[in-house]
């Protein structure tokens, strides 16, 4: 039998706002995975982020700087129409728990009704990444809380930045 590796691009796409380790640890999986990942940072229109998807753009590209196979691009619309475009074959989604599951295998359904030779493929997030998300990393960060176990050192100093405490008057 052949153990002949087969070129796959994949997409891990999110809002990554800001990037966590939980982010940073399925960026790395997927770059051992796939020969070529791109990480889609999504624009959406009804959400008020609190960083700049220039922000997340540099934030990504600067804690993923270490993998020669991943790049990172902002998109617009879905998805599917942005892995069609790059000619991706495989979108990778976490999992944190059992309820993202629901969510994710509805979305990989209509992603495969659209569009079917695009794959989803589901990572669980390892044990110690399991709890965090991005909206608790905000959370804590904006009450001045210390978030270095959960976010890369680059995003914390941004997101102290971001929550600069100004003196009352």
């Amino acid at each position: 039998m052949s153990h002949r590796a087969v070129a796959r691009l994949a997409v891990y796409a999110g809002s990554f706002d800001p990037p966590t380790l939980g982010h940073l640890d399925l960026i790395e999986r997927a770059s051992a995975l796939f020969s070529d990942v791109i990480v889609g940072i999504g624009r959406h229109p009804t959400r008020s982020p609190l960083f700049t998807v220039e922000e997340r753009l540099d934030l990504v590209s600067r804690v993923s700087a270490h993998l020669p196979n991943v790049t990172v691009e902002a998109f617009d619309g879905l998805l599917i129409d942005f892995c069609v475009q790059k000619e991706a074959r495989v979108i990778v989604r976490g999992l944190r728990a059992a309820t993202d599951f629901e969510y994710e295998l509805q979305i990989a359904h209509a992603n495969a009704d659209l569009q079917p030779d695009v794959d989803t493929v589901f990572l669980p997030t390892r044990t110690k990444n399991g709890f965090i998300s991005a909206s608790l990393v905000r959370e804590i960060a904006s009450h001045g809380g210390d978030v270095s176990r959960y976010a890369p050192a680059v995003v914390c100093d941004a997101l102290r930045s971001k929550f600069v405490r100004r003196p009352r008057p």
